[in-house]
């Protein structure tokens, strides 16, 4: 897709001048020049136009308010002035994988006095003697380059991003924590429940058993009872009858 044509569609129903991150990534420029953005972008704070075929800043519209621009993976060799005199406030700059191979191309960049970090990873400038030290020599105002200080401390917006990343980490374990200690107790109570039905069950069944022998020792009580009657009547029957014969 063309460059012009991507920005339009970005823009989505809005006014450039409402834009304040424009995105258009992997498009086609028009031989190497950045088309279709005008100075009607007035708000843009950041620009990303990552493999796009750049050759050349020259046609970069006046940006007042861009703070990080995105240019990597292009084919960018120098004429970096056109950064100072349209992105005055740029606080970010990545030229990452472009054809920068010496320090003398990144003197105009000595302008952008609010420039904090500055990344050139994959340019053939890197692969200079002292090039770390070189760089923060010849642009004092930089803090990070390549991600890391004169120092090699990181900086801090990653170390910002990882920390986040951890508390949601941690955030997101305590609350499967929860649950599964939630899960640990229903599953608890679902046993004890369960033992407890079986064994109210298990003693139903033994009252039962329990009141048939009783019914049982009570039938067989009363068989015994009839039985020990029907013996005493026998006897008295048979005194009587000897009584009879005496006389």
């Amino acid at each position: 897709m063309e460059m012009k044509k991507r920005i339009s569609l970005e823009l989505r129903n809005r006014t450039p001048a409402e834009v304040a991150e424009l995105v258009v990534d992997n498009c086609r420029s028009s031989d190497g020049e950045i088309e279709g953005l005008t100075d009607e972008f007035k708000e843009l704070e950041f620009l990303s136009m990552v493999n796009v075929g750049l050759t050349s800043l020259a046609k970069l519209p006046s940006l007042p308010k861009l703070r990080k621009l995105e240019l990597s993976d292009n084919n960018i060799t120098g004429a970096l002035e056109t950064l100072a005199e349209k992105c005055a406030n740029l606080t970010y700059l990545n030229l990452s994988g472009n054809k920068i191979k010496e320090l003398s191309t990144l003197e105009a960049l000595q302008n952008l006095k609010n420039l904090k970090s500055l990344d050139l990873f994959n340019c053939e400038i890197t692969t200079l003697e002292d090039y770390r030290e070189s760089i923060f020599e010849l642009l004092p105002q930089v803090t990070y380059l390549d991600g890391f200080d004169a120092e090699d401390n990181e900086a801090p917006d990653s170390e910002a991003d990882d920390d986040d990343d951890d508390e949601d980490g941690e955030e997101g374990a305590g609350q499967l924590g929860e649950y599964e200690e939630e899960d640990e107790e229903g599953s608890e109570g679902g046993e004890v429940g369960l033992s407890y039905l079986m064994k109210e069950d298990i003693q139903d069944e033994e009252d039962d058993d329990d009141y048939v022998e009783e019914e049982e020792e009570e039938g067989e009580e009363e068989e015994a009872g009839v039985r020990g009657e029907k013996r005493k009547r026998d006897a008295e029957d048979e005194g009587e009858d000897d009584d009879e014969d005496d006389d």
